[in-house]
C-alpha cells in the first residue's frame, strides 16, 4: 500500500461491500495527534462469514484496538471490509488473524490487538487473539468488556 491517504470516496454516498476481503479498499486519514499515545476501540457485534467447509453461517463479535502512529482507519471503510466476509468462506482463526495482520500491514500501529468472539456452530464455541506490538507505557487498554460464551441463562 503507499504511504499516503486514499481519498475519502465511501462517505457521502451510498457504497456496497466488496465482494471479497482482498477486493475490498480501507482507507486512512492522517492521525491529528500522532505524538500522543492513546487507544481507539471498534467493535463489530455482528460480524459474518461463512464455514468454508459447509458453507453455513459464522458468526463473530469482533473488537479491535489499536494505538495509533500516523495514521487511523476510516471507520466506513473498515465497515466495508468487514462486510465483505459475509459471502466468502474463512476459518474462525484465519479470519481473525487475517484482519488483524491487514489492519497492522496498512495503519503500522503502535500496538494492536483484536478479539474474535465466535458464536458455537455445532455445539463450540472459538474465542480467537492476536497482538501486535507492545502498549506503551501509560496507555489505558479496558478489558474487551465480551464475555466468553456462557449458552443461554
Amino acid at each position: 500500500m503507499p504511504a499516503r491517504a486514499r481519498p475519502l470516496r465511501h462517505l457521502r454516498r451510498p457504497t456496497r461491500a466488496a465482494p471479497s476481503p482482498e477486493a475490498a479498499a480501507l482507507v486512512r486519514v492522517p492521525n491529528p495527534h500522532p505524538d500522543t499515545p492513546y487507544v481507539a476501540r471498534f467493535a463489530a457485534p455482528e460480524f459474518t462469514t461463512l464455514c468454508p467447509i459447509t458453507g453455513q453461517p459464522d458468526f463473530a463479535h469482533f473488537v479491535i484496538d489499536y494505538v495509533p502512529g500516523k495514521w487511523l482507519v476510516e471507520s466506513k471503510s473498515l465497515k466495508l471490509y468487514l462486510a465483505s466476509f459475509r459471502n466468502v468462506g474463512g476459518f474462525h482463526e484465519d479470519c481473525t488473524v487475517g484482519i488483524g495482520k491487514r489492519l497492522t500491514a496498512f495503519l503500522r500501529p503502535r500496538f494492536l490487538r483484536i478479539g474474535g468472539y465466535w458464536y458455537p456452530r455445532g455445539g463450540m464455541p472459538i474465542d480467537v487473539f492476536w497482538r501486535y506490538g507492545k502498549l506503551p507505557a501509560g496507555v489505558w487498554l479496558p478489558d474487551q468488556g465480551v464475555a466468553s460464551y456462557r449458552g443461554r441463562g
